[in-house]
């Protein structure tokens, strides 16, 4: 699918856009893997790591989503565009909302347009379980850039396919509570800080991030947003699979933070479709019958239903949380 193709990576440089580039230039033969992202030291840090008489496929594109000009310059001859690029912290976007829409929000838009103006054949924009019934402004960016990559595919004959894949916490990625804990453990700490003690959240490796976004790639039929069946995790679990010892002191739910997050709400469920490993979530106000015939033989999901972390069916074991971070160290 990817051999001889041309892909574009924004944001490129963060946990992502690393694991995406490992496994594409591993497992294929691109044309050509650009890394877009406005950090020069993280990109000169990024390609010591993908150095090029190594991997000749590589490229870094200095640029910003907010700058529409760049980013047409950057789209000319892209097949596949993978739209990584968001401001993320929830306390530091509600400090500084303006520029979390201008990222979030603009540079979404700025990604459509420059994908239509230059004939790139699909973009899979990454999207968070926040966008779902959002009360912090980094979830409400991603539900309108959810909305916008969407509604795209109503835009230019259908020329360009536009869908989404919607995922929650991914494990040991940069902000995560996992290494954050883990630092703790290396300082001797036992009572580790949890905001509540109910708190569960859905939780997802980047190779299992990367097999969706592949996965997305091959499968859209634009329109879509892809949703991965994967399991929860009460947060205290979380906490004894890396400190078994340890206690907790209860500092209390932050602004903007959910006790539970939920990947798929019960009113989209009347779109939902079973598809192998993920749930499809179809669009409700962008009517496509290529959409809806490719996935009209799938099974629905049943009437009341509900993807919620806290009534997940599946459930990550410590055993299970520490295999993967064991694998994940070993990687390093």
């Amino acid at each position: 699918m990817l051999n001889n193709k041309t892909i574009l990576v924004t944001g490129g440089t963060g946990s992502f856009g690393h694991k995406f580039a490992e496994i594409v230039l591993h497992k294929y033969k691109p044309e050509k893997l650009i890394i877009f992202s406005r950090d020069e030291f993280k990109q000169s840090e990024m390609a010591k790591l993908f150095p090029v008489d190594k991997y000749p496929a590589i490229r870094f594109f200095l640029g910003d989503i907010r700058d529409r000009n760049r980013l047409g310059r950057a789209f000319e001859g892209i097949d596949y565009v993978i739209h990584a690029a968001a401001l993320k912290q929830v306390p530091a976007l509600e400090y500084n909302p303006t520029e979390a829409v201008r990222t979030n929000v603009n540079g979404a838009e700025n990604i459509i347009d420059a994908a239509l103006d230059t004939g790139v054949k699909k973009v899979i924009a990454l999207s968070s379980d926040k966008a779902v019934n959002p009360i912090n402004l980094y979830g409400a960016t991603k539900l309108v850039a959810e909305k916008l990559f969407i509604s795209a595919n109503a835009y230019g004959g259908r020329r360009v396919k536009f869908s989404v894949v919607r995922y929650g916490n991914v494990v040991g990625s940069r902000g995560s509570v996992i290494p954050l804990f883990q630092e703790f453990k290396k300082e001797g700490v036992k009572e580790l800080p949890v905001t509540d003690k109910r708190m569960s959240r859905f939780w997802i490796t980047l190779n299992e991030c990367v097999d969706l976004v592949l996965k997305a790639l091959k499968e859209a039929e634009g329109g879509e947003i892809f949703v991965p069946i994967i399991p929860s995790m009460k947060v205290t679990d979380l906490a004894r699979a890396i400190e078994p010892q340890c206690t907790f002191k209860t500092i209390g739910i932050r602004p903007g933070e959910k006790i539970h997050e939920t990947l798929v709400s019960d009113d989209e469920a009347r779109k939902v479709k079973i598809f192998d490993d993920c749930y499809v979530v179809l669009p409700q106000f962008f009517e496509s019958s290529s959409v809806y015939k490719k996935y009209d033989k799938l099974p629905s999901a049943a009437e009341g239903f509900e993807y919620r972390s806290d009534t997940n069916t599946e459930w990550l074991s410590s055993a299970e949380l520490k295999k993967i971070m064991a694998k994940k160290e070993n990687n390093l």
